[in-house]
Parts: structure tokens; C-alpha cells; sequence
């Protein structure tokens, strides 16, 4: 999607700031004892009040209205009845459709009394999401999202999952431009077009380098490789001259 009138960019604060409150309500419930359904349900219900659709039913048929994640769960992982505890990691992400406009943001999250590393895995992880972020303007190279964050995860000795990339959204939920690397990535030519809707979303990791698939019953939940703590973080925004309008955000 490239956002050309006011009127577009206001369609797209509406659903983003509605995948933001659901996001952040998860998150406030997200507690020992309460099941990954019920965080669902939640989210569902926050979907639903606002006319909204999530994305991931509509789109692929995706069994749950957001994807919640834990432990070695790193993406798309399917709500059900497990239970979070003490320590847990885990990751919400929510994406979804009103009046035929689509958002997409996430956030890793860990429950209290947790490992020390784990914390600063989360609060690394969303400070990765802004150096990306801040790398975002009309007639940069898309390459300098991978290449921000990159430096960043070198400097604090972190590793990127490089598998699992940004990506265009707006008109659906996968929209072009296609997969935008979170890692420095040689190939990519690609330029940033005024008003051009995208995700910024790394997987940053304590020794993650790529994403596989969990079992093979589970054609959706996807695991480290090798086996490492992850986090992500996401934020759908507008690429503009002066930088990056975030606009999954509750407070619009």
C-alpha cells in the first residue's frame, strides 16, 4: 500500500490503533495460570467490538484471531490450552482488517519472576525495532533497516533470525513491497517510495539464525534453529521525508 490521501492515512490509524489495543490488552492480561486461548479470546473479543477482522483467519485460514508464541515458540504460534507460568517468554501478535485496510504489529513480552537475560532479551529486542525504525525515509535504501539493526545486534552481541523478514502490508496482509530483511543483506537494491506502508520487525535472539517449522503436525509454529531464545517486535508504519509514521499505536 502507498498511502496518497489524508484519507487513506487516517483508514490506516484506525485499524492500527485498534491491533494496538489489542495488543496491549493481551499483553495486561498475560499473567501465570491464564491459558493462550483466553489471551486469544481477548484479543478476539477487542477485534470484534471494533468491527475489525484478524487477518491471519481471513488470509490464510490461520486457526486462531491472533498468533501467540512461548518459549521455544518464536512465531505463529497457534492459541490453545497452554498454560503460561512463571518466567514464561512469550509473543502476541496481532494483525487485522478494517474497511479493507490491513495492520500488523507484535511484541515479546516475559512473565514475572523472570530470567534477567530474558528481560534484556525484550527490552534489546524493541530497541532493536526502533533503530530499524529510525532508519525509515523517503529515498533511503531499504537495506539500511537491515543494516541499522544489524549493527545493533553486532554491538550487544546478539543474533538476528534471518528467515523471518518485514514486509509490505496495507491492501492485504502481505502486501508489496515483499520480504524486507531485518539483517544486513547484500542483495537488496530496493529503494523507500513516499507514503510506502511496510512492517519493521526483527527477531532478535540469544544465538537464533533461522526460523523452522515446529513439528510436522503443526504446519504453522515456528521454532529457533538452533534452539535459542527470540524475541520480536513490530510496528506498521508510513515512510515519509522526514522519517516514520508509526501507526499501530493505541494513543493516535
Amino acid at each position: 500500500m502507498t498511502i496518497t490521501t489524508e484519507a487513506e492515512l487516517e483508514r490506516l490509524k484506525a485499524i492500527g490503533r485498534i491491533c494496538a489495543i489489542a495488543r496491549d490488552a493481551m499483553a495486561a492480561a498475560l499473567k501465570p495460570g491464564i491459558t493462550t486461548i483466553e489471551l486469544d479470546n481477548l484479543g478476539r473479543s477487542i477485534l470484534d467490538a471494533h468491527g475489525a477482522r484478524s487477518a491471519p483467519e481471513i488470509t490464510y485460514n490461520f486457526p486462531g484471531a491472533t498468533c501467540i508464541s512461548v518459549n521455544e515458540e518464536i512465531a505463529h504460534g497457534i492459541p490453545g490450552d497452554r498454560v503460561i507460568r512463571a518466567g514464561d517468554l512469550v509473543n502476541i501478535d496481532v494483525s487485522a482488517e478494517l474497511d479493507g485496510v490491513f495492520a500488523d504489529t507484535g511484541a515479546s513480552f516475559v512473565v514475572p519472576d523472570a530470567d534477567a537475560r530474558l528481560v534484556a532479551l525484550c527490552r534489546d529486542g524493541k530497541r532493536a525495532m526502533w533503530e530499524g525504525i529510525r532508519a525509515v525515509r523517503t529515498g533511503a535504501g531499504l537495506a539500511e533497516i537491515g543494516n541499522a539493526i544489524g549493527a545493533f545486534a553486532k554491538r550487544n552481541r546478539y543474533t538476528l533470525i534471518e528467515n523471518l523478514a518485514s514486509h509490505g502490508v496495507g491492501d492485504s496482509l502481505h502486501d508489496e513491497p515483499g520480504e524486507i530483511s531485518t539483517w544486513p543483506d547484500r542483495r537488496e537494491r530496493r529503494r523507500i517510495t513516499e507514503g510506502l506502508v511496510f512492517t519493521v520487525e526483527p527477531f532478535l535472539s540469544l544465538g537464533g539464525r533461522m526460523a523452522d517449522e515446529k513439528s510436522e503436525d503443526d504446519p504453522w509454529t515456528l521454532i529457533s534453529k538452533p534452539a535459542a531464545p527470540c524475541v520480536q517486535y513490530e510496528h506498521t508504519i508510513v515512510a515519509t521525508r522526514r522519517g516514520a509514521i508509526v501507526v499501530t499505536t493505541a494513543e493516535q
